[in-house]
């Protein structure tokens, strides 16, 4: 058998660092900032997501990311600071370490959505 995925997680977490609430309330809307929800599209429509990020479910995000992909968004660039961000921080420590893995090289993981709520950020539906 392969690695466990928490471990996979571990070793994510251990390559993206995170970032807490309170700083990224202070990058929003900046240029040079892309972020990013992680989460599966029906826990997006249920919630909301943070003002201003884009959806790239788990599942498509390299895809999305990386600019040789005809599914690529334009929001994507290598050059901007990307924040993801999932409900726990598992997901969003894989996608992180799939963007780095891309060659994105400022990659940062708030963590949980539900964090992000709790600590007064803004969200969009």
């Amino acid at each position: 058998m392969g690695k466990p995925i928490m471990e996979q997680v571990a070793d994510a977490k251990a390559v993206v660092p995170a970032i807490g609430a309170d700083e990224v309330k202070g990058m929003l809307g900046r240029d040079d900032v892309l972020i990013v929800d992680v989460r599966d599209g029906t826990e997006v429509a249920a919630s909301g997501k943070v003002k201003g990020a884009v959806h790239a479910s788990r599942g498509v995000i390299e895809f999305q990311a990386d600019p040789a992909s005809p599914m690529h968004k334009p929001e994507f660039s290598t050059d901007k600071t990307v924040i993801v961000y999932c409900a726990s921080g598992g997901r969003s420590a894989l996608a992180g370490k799939a963007l780095k893995d891309l060659g994105y090289s400022d990659v940062r993981n708030l963590g949980g959505f539900a964090g992000w709520v709790e600590a007064g950020g803004e969200v969009e539906k």
